[in-house]
């Protein structure tokens, strides 16, 4: 069980994240500060730096998020099923929230995408989730990572999957933008023979 003062820490981060996520995607990294950000969520400068490092680390932490959605996605997946029918299903999960919340997570997906220091950190996360991915996919399928091209190479074609989704997610406007979920698929059913082919 939580405690008060573990609910009250969550809710002040959460309110943070939230500040700051909007004011960052709607004005862009560069021109919001971290002043901006503590008195919009209503807290001091000096609070802000008890959760976050900077005002990058607020859209990091973020990302973490996602990552391990999607290695509990792919953990929890029938243990019979095909490894696209998995994969396909391990990187809808974040797909599917950003959908679902598209008003708040297209204009933060545009900001990480759009903006250097962000993309960067953000191809720091998805060598990570390559490799967290490429651990479970070969615990798995019973296969040595170490000497076994395959669960790495399954686990790079997904994350190659995901990220031409949200490229392709972000470069829509108005009635253009395109929906995730639908784009995962037509991105799986190219993959599909590859992935399935083992």
């Amino acid at each position: 069980m939580t405690t008060l003062a573990q609910r009250k820490r969550q809710l002040v981060a959460t309110e943070l994240t939230e500040a700051a996520l909007q004011l960052l995607a709607l004005r862009g990294f560069d021109a919001v500060t971290v002043d901006e950000i503590a008195t919009t969520a209503g807290v001091s400068k000096r609070t802000f730096f008890r959760y976050f490092a900077s005002k990058e680390d607020v859209v990091v932490q973020f990302l973490a998020g996602m990552g391990a959605d999607m290695r509990a996605g792919l953990a929890a997946r029938p243990a019979g099923e095909r490894p696209s029918e998995a994969l396909l299903h391990t990187v809808s999960v974040p797909l599917a929230v950003c959908d679902d919340h598209a008003e708040r997570a297209l204009p933060v997906v545009r900001l990480i995408l759009r903006t250097p220091a962000l993309l960067a950190r953000f191809l720091e996360h998805q060598a990570r989730w390559r490799e967290e991915l490429t651990e479970e996919l070969a615990a798995r399928l019973g296969r040595d990572p170490g000497t076994d091209l395959y669960p790495r190479l399954a686990a790079g074609m997904a994350l190659a999957a995901f990220d031409a989704v949200l490229h392709r997610w972000s470069e829509g406007e108005g009635e253009g933008v395109e929906d995730p979920g639908g784009l995962i698929k037509e991105a799986f059913a190219v993959l599909a023979p590859a992935l399935d082919s083992v």
